[in-house]
């Protein structure tokens, strides 16, 4: 007998938008690469530049992040503002790239991101990205990466 579920595409790219539902934190789970997926990212100046320009873009609140070498894992939570995340998530790489001025430092159009619906989903993500640089061989302890952190130290409520 033939299965009677229609068969689904696998997606390439993410949905747009980010669905904000009332009485819940809008938290965004992001990943953002790097063009060609170029390793740049993990150095002291590109952290620094990062969390500057991230502290700078308010619209949107950077919480845990972790910098990779070409790619970033960021949780991000809405604040009062209209502005879409992926007007704010651009808005953030243009103004790294003016301050950067790395020619060949550019980033992938989009990123691909995920609201997080509950504090477990959001833990076991964080879990899941914290291990990467172990999973990678960058480093024994994922305490020992020192490209992440921590920008605004929000609230699950």
């Amino acid at each position: 007998m033939l299965d009677p579920r229609p068969e689904f595409p696998q997606r390439k790219h993410p949905a747009n938008g980010v669905l904000h539902v009332e009485g819940q934190p809008t938290v965004v789970f992001d990943t953002i690469c790097t063009k060609d997926r170029k390793p740049w990212l993990a150095s002291a100046d590109v952290h620094d530049l990062l969390r500057e320009v991230w502290t700078g873009a308010s619209a949107w609140l950077v919480g845990r992040y972790i910098v990779m070498p070409d790619h970033i894992h960021m949780f991000a939570a809405a604040t009062a503002t209209d502005i879409k995340f992926e007007n704010w998530a651009k808005y953030w790489k243009s103004q790294f790239t003016k301050r950067h001025k790395a020619a060949d430092h550019c980033w992938q159009y989009d990123g691909w991101d995920t609201r997080m619906r509950s504090f477990r989903q959001y833990e076991e993500k964080w879990e899941y990205v914290r291990l990467n640089a172990v999973r990678k061989g960058l480093v024994r302890r994922p305490e020992d990466w020192p490209y992440q952190g921590v920008l605004n130290d929000w609230r699950w409520e």
